[in-house]
């Protein structure tokens, strides 16, 4: 089993969103046996799933403690396990960095942003130091425009970012994402051009995080 978690201190980066679609798109698309954790206090990933007429198991551990000793005896019976973190870097993102195997951290195209993915990275390397190189940390760029200045800049930051691997593929901002939360979907499920290309760069992706697993 592999456990995936998505963590960031910053709210509204998408780590909910991109937490849905990677467990969407391992259990429906690749037919994977998929757990969600939430482990969010506002529980917006497990309430999306309520929502969502296909079956993704979800648990919600929300304390440090819960997260260390459930989440190794819950991963066992999957083949990956999603974790959603708090927007916080609190000891239960400290936690999850303990169990997972890959933290990945998605990042807005903005100084506040920047700054917060540094932070989280301080958080990766304090628990890799502990556990002997793990969680390999992975970043990608979302919720980006296309074709502006702000955009290449935080890509040229990013990449810079010691001991993590920051991703090419990057999610960029449409409506189409933005409406998945209140619709209880996915851009898969959605119909129109916008749902299509942001369902093609999910899908480039997960298949770049699955290839550095």
């Amino acid at each position: 089993m592999t456990i995936i978690g998505l963590i960031n201190q910053k709210g509204g980066v998408s780590k909910s969103t991109t937490s849905i679609h990677l467990a969407y798109w391992l259990s429906v698309k690749k037919n994977k046996k998929v757990l969600l954790v939430d482990a969010d206090s506002q529980k917006s990933s497990s309430q999306w799933i309520d929502g969502m007429d296909k079956e993704i198991p979800v648990s919600i551990l929300q304390s440090p403690d819960e997260i260390l000793e459930q989440l190794p005896d819950l991963s066992r019976n999957y083949e990956y396990v999603i974790v959603d973190g708090p927007a916080s870097l609190s000891e239960a993102t400290r936690a999850i960095l303990f169990r997972c195997d890959v933290a990945v951290i998605p990042t807005q195209p903005t100084g506040v942003d920047l700054r917060s993915a540094s932070d989280a990275m301080r958080l990766v390397k304090q628990a890799q130091s502990v556990r002997g190189g793990l969680p390999k940390a992975l970043i990608f760029l979302s919720r980006a425009v296309k074709g502006t200045k702000l955009k290449e800049e935080a890509i040229s930051l990013l990449s810079q970012i010691p001991d993590s691997q920051f991703l090419k593929a990057v999610i960029h901002q449409k409506q189409a994402i933005a409406d998945t939360s209140g619709q209880s979907a996915t851009v898969w499920d959605l119909s129109g051009t916008a749902a299509a290309e942001s369902g093609q760069e999910y899908n480039n992706l997960f298949k770049e995080i699955l290839s550095l697993l």
